[in-house]
């Protein structure tokens, strides 16, 4: 009898447990009472604010004090190259899966819509805000105004451009910047305190997002466009399992294992459909995993924006999604186009409210062949596919520390190994 109450209490103690049960019973809030699920809506937004409150300032103490204790520019500029070319490369793969699953399945074809009928003005902030986007207003905007305006915009480029400016004036100057990397330090551990406090609302936030999700939108809204939403999920299922799963192989990792240690993360995410909303955690367990702190610190951040997997393969599945449903049709040179056209738009919205909407209304402007207002089918389902685009850039992001962490030989392989296996616990 002791032994059942153990593992019952053990159960209901556990995270990961407690965010599925919160899920579950958001889904029948929602299917039972719409606008009671509806009205739960602040429980979700109120546990992720909660967590970007502190993301700027973990960010920042982060990469100032690994940068600080590495002392090169040189290094610096290494990580983040390879970053970067990795990021690249993997996005335009996953690019490539959603554009070939999306002709093989053809979710669109049938619909028979006319553009004309449907609701341009659903649609008419994203294009507003997509066309307010260029390249270089994308450069400048990684400048802030001040360095108040570092912590309080949300765009973590600023943060991160300041945190190593920082983090490399420190390192030039070794006798007095250890006092303030110590700190920062000793600050950093106080912010990851309040974030196991926050952590203990993640039941409710999931339950709250979850009951607002199916509230809002109700389950019935998926049958329409099922055929797109299946295709989004089993096209990050197969991309999480051959691409992401076959780079964990090479870097020598147990990539089941892995996504075991992160499973209370993944449940988050897909709760919440927010990356944000586990960030903090990320970076913890990643240096716990055996990951260089300077390496975390500016490989993590800079993938939320620049390797998004999830978000490549839904872009490309959507726009020929929408080219199918108002019988739209495009050559092969049009489709190599849109994936040209995507590899750029796709890394420039940064910081923007509904980043993969405005990125996919800039695209469809741009070729000026696909109807934008054929994006008013994808707003009913957009917050489910999400889910499956979130899940795919966390997991993408953390296979990315742990690559570019092992090109550096900053990455601690046997207390990887242990900690996977349950030898050692979080230490941060």
């Amino acid at each position: 009898m002791e032994k059942t109450r153990s593992r019952t209490g053990a159960l209901f103690g556990n995270l990961f447990f407690q965010v599925v049960l919160g899920v579950a019973v958001g889904v029948l809030i929602g299917v039972v009472n719409p606008p009671l699920g509806v009205s739960l809506k602040a429980l979700g937004d109120g546990f992720i604010n909660l967590i970007k409150m502190l993301l700027a300032p973990i960010i920042f103490g982060t990469i100032v004090t690994g940068i600080a204790k590495m002392g090169s520019l040189k290094e610096v500029g290494r990580v983040g190259v390879k970053a970067l070319v990795y990021f690249q490369v993997v996005s335009m793969l996953a690019l490539v899966m959603g554009l070939v699953v999306a002709n093989v399945l053809k979710p669109g074809a049938g619909m028979n819509i006319d553009p004309a009928t449907l609701d341009a003005g659903a649609v008419a902030s994203y294009t507003t805000t997509a066309k307010s986007q260029s390249v270089v207003g994308f450069f400048l905007d990684i400048i802030p105004s001040s360095v108040g305006d570092v912590f309080v915009r949300g765009n973590m480029l600023p943060v991160i451009l300041f945190s190593v400016l920082f983090g490399l004036a420190l390192a030039q100057m070794p006798d007095r910047g250890g006092v303030i990397v110590a700190v920062i330090d000793s600050a950093l551990h106080g912010f990851f305190g309040i974030v196991r406090m926050i952590m203990w609302l993640a039941p409710l936030g999931a339950l709250g997002a979850m009951a607002f999700t199916v509230g809002k939108y109700g389950l019935a809204s998926l049958k329409p466009l099922g055929w797109l939403i299946a295709g989004v999920y089993f096209t990050s299922l197969i991309f999480i399992v051959c691409v992401l799963g076959l780079i964990a192989r090479a870097s020598r990792i147990s990539f089941w294992k892995f996504l075991r240690y992160i499973r209370d993360e993944l449940a988050i995410v897909f709760a919440t459909s927010s990356t944000e909303a586990v960030l903090p955690q990320i970076m913890a367990k990643l240096e716990d995993l055996g990951c260089a702190k300077p390496v975390v610190g500016m490989v993590l951040p800079t993938g939320y924006t620049f390797n998004a997997d999830g978000t490549s393969i839904y872009l490309t599945m959507a726009a020929i999604f929408v080219a199918q449903a108002t019988n739209t049709h495009l050559s092969f040179g049009d489709e190599m186009l849109l994936l040209g056209v995507l590899v750029l738009t796709s890394k420039g919205s940064a910081g923007v409210a509904g980043a993969g909407f405005v990125t996919l209304a800039a695209t469809l402007a741009s070729m000026g062949k696909i109807p934008v207002a054929g994006m008013a089918l994808l707003l009913g389902v957009d917050r489910f596919v999400n889910q499956a685009r979130a899940v795919t850039n966390l997991i993408g992001n953390g296979v990315a520390t742990i690559v570019v962490a092992r090109w550096e030989k900053a990455f601690d392989e046997k207390q990887a190994e242990a900690v996977l296996n349950g030898q050692e616990e979080l230490k941060t």
